[in-house]
């Protein structure tokens, strides 16, 4: 994939103290046309960045709640056209500057407008403007940042052995803006960028304040199961409002917990007519849930088909059920097994499970705690 620099501006970011904490100085070294950059030591640094960051994937629901990579809308108020946002101004902008030093000056506004942002890390900013000529007349927009290295050191000669480099950067943990996205080769969303970082950093989300992110899918399936939940506590309840107070409540709980227990509130029915409706809208969803020391992975349409839950006295049982069964790495006794009937493996479990009550020993109930 070819590109073609029109400008680029460089940058550099001072902070004093933790992020964002100190004092914080901006200090913008070069704005180059593409002549001086291709001459330049910035070339070789950064032109292999750029394909990296044009194919790297996002999705507007992605299917963790904390990813690297996402997909940002700019947001409008209903009746107002693009030019209403002032994110999106500030990217139009630097798309329309005629002139190098119109450039310059629209790429510092940017980089002011990222000064701005609550906690950010001294580094070298990058606010670039570049074509695509096989794919696109239109020119994209690329905000890069590198933060600084530390204890970087060059070797020099055997005297002195080390020589301390000052504010080193690599190119390892860019954070980049793309605008306009590019979902596909040849398509073109001017309301979106995609923006990459660190998936616990939010410096884009805090620097672009009038862009909104789609929620992910584990918020998307939470906010689904609520609205299951709160309906059939509507119609158990009817005219118990404290009851039904009572019983929200409690699920609101269960809701914010990071490990959740098995309810054991719904029948196995009600259950497959609730996840029927979510895997209908994204067949793709996945489940994971540990029983004991053990983690099962399945999709969220595996359940009642070949993924099963039952109860053996206190114990929870999970049945799992395939046409094949592979073993990853390291050879073990158990891939020499013939495996028995299940009907002589439940017998078995019964068995034991009395056995235990007999014997006035303490049954192990383990917790099905399911993570969606």
């Amino acid at each position: 994939m070819r590109f073609d620099m029109d400008y680029i501006s460089f940058f550099v970011i001072q902070v004093d103290g933790e992020e964002g904490q100190g004092g914080k100085r901006l200090k913008h070294y070069q704005t180059m046309d593409a002549d001086d950059y291709e001459a330049s030591e910035l070339q070789p640094f950064l032109h292999g960045e750029f394909p990296k960051i044009v194919k790297r994937k996002a999705e507007l629901h992605p299917k963790a709640e904390q990813v690297p990579t996402k997909i940002g809308r700019f947001t409008v108020e209903p009746g107002y056209d693009l030019d209403s946002n002032p994110n999106y101004n500030l990217f139009a902008r630097l798309r329309v500057a005629e002139t190098i030093d119109e450039f310059a000056a629209e790429a510092e506004a940017m980089a002011q407008a990222y000064m701005d942002a609550s906690a950010i890390r001294g580094g070298a900013l990058f606010v670039a403007r570049l074509r695509l000529p096989e794919l696109f007349d239109e020119p994209f927009i690329f905000v890069l940042k590198c933060d600084f290295e530390q204890k970087i050191a060059r070797i020099t000669d055997e005297r002195s052995l080390l020589h301390k480099v000052e504010m080193a950067i690599n190119a390892k943990n860019m954070k980049s803006i793309m605008y306009p996205h590019m979902p596909e080769p040849g398509m073109l969303e001017v309301r979106e960028l995609k923006i990459h970082q660190s998936s616990h950093a939010r410096y884009f989300e805090d620097f672009l304040r009038h862009v909104e992110y789609e929620k992910s899918v584990p918020e998307l399936m939470n906010e689904q199961v609520l609205g299951f939940v709160q309906q059939y506590v509507d119609e158990i309840y009817v005219g118990d409002d404290e009851e039904k107070a009572r019983q929200w409540e409690e699920i609101e709980l269960w809701a914010c917990s990071e490990k959740r227990e098995l309810q054991e509130k719904w029948d196995r029915e009600q259950v497959l007519e609730a996840t029927s409706v979510m895997v209908e809208q994204k067949p793709d969803i996945e489940m994971k849930l540990k029983i004991g020391g053990m983690t099962v992975r399945a999709m969220l349409a595996d359940f009642g088909d070949k993924l099963h839950i039952a109860k053996l006295g206190d114990r929870y049982v999970v049945v799992l059920e395939g046409d094949a069964l592979q073993f990853d790495r390291g050879i073990s006794p158990v891939e020499l097994l013939a495996p028995e009937p299940i009907e002589s493996l439940v017998k078995r479990m019964i068995q034991r499970e009395r056995e235990e009550q007999l014997a006035g020993e303490p049954v192990y109930a383990g917790a099905g705690a399911a993570e969606y």
